[in-house]
């Protein structure tokens, strides 16, 4: 319940979106590679920025 307003950090947001899409990307790799892979491009960009903010 406390943590009902709680803002997400930076690091949390970049982390769900790279969730998100890796979910999408392995639901489009049985119909659709070039899209999932379009999405896993993403996700790995992402990736990157969530490696930079670590360091």
């Amino acid at each position: 319940m406390f943590g009902l307003f709680k803002k997400k950090s930076e690091k949390e947001k970049l982390q769900s979106q790279y969730e998100k899409l890796m979910g999408e990307a392995h639901k489009l790799a049985s119909t659709n590679r070039k899209l999932s892979d379009e999405k896993t491009f993403q996700a790995n960009e992402v990736m990157k920025k969530l490696e930079q903010l670590q360091q």
